[in-house]
């Protein structure tokens, strides 16, 4: 499949789109322009598009996939990982393989990631659950949690932003 070249458009950090472009074409440029906005060392000053990009990515699933922002000590984007894989509505997390791949990557802090392929993103008891055993884990050796992100096919809920973290 031959993808459409994106074009410039006049104000910056914006683009066209050629016309012959399919469904499939367009959210393939849109993971690619989420992967450059979650590019290593980029800094994290910009919460919500950080937010839109993960969500982008973890969009068009039909399983539950959990994943990884891994961040510096100045919160610079070490790397995004995918994680586990899952069902249509779980997905088995491990805290010591987070606590691997955080170490492994000599992150110091992280965003937490998974979606929800029913497109819903409040969070369930268990997605709180977890967030509590992942902190206490990764605080055990010294990592910060900055946020658990669930995305959705309407949008995404922060952690965060709820005071849940």
């Amino acid at each position: 499949m031959a993808l459409a070249r994106l074009i410039a458009g006049e104000e910056p950090g914006t683009y066209v789109v050629p016309d012959a472009v399919t469904e499939a074409e367009l959210l393939d440029l849109a993971k690619k322009l989420a992967r450059r906005r979650l590019a290593r060392g980029r800094p994290l000053s910009n919460p919500e598009e950080v937010r839109r990009a993960l969500q982008t990515l973890l969009l068009d699933y039909q399983h539950e996939v959990f994943g990884l922002l891994l961040l510096d000590n100045r919160h610079r984007i070490l790397r995004f990982m995918e994680l586990f894989r899952g069902t249509i509505n779980s997905a088995s997390i491990y805290p010591r393989e987070v606590v691997k791949e955080t170490l492994l990557a000599n992150a110091a802090a992280v965003i937490l990631v998974h979606n929800h392929p029913s497109g819903e993103t409040e969070p369930s008891q268990a997605d709180k659950l977890i967030t509590q055993r992942l902190s206490h884990a990764l605080n055990t050796v010294e990592v910060r949690v900055i946020d658990h992100v669930v995305v959705g096919s309407e949008g995404y809920t922060s952690f965060a932003e709820q005071g849940l973290i």
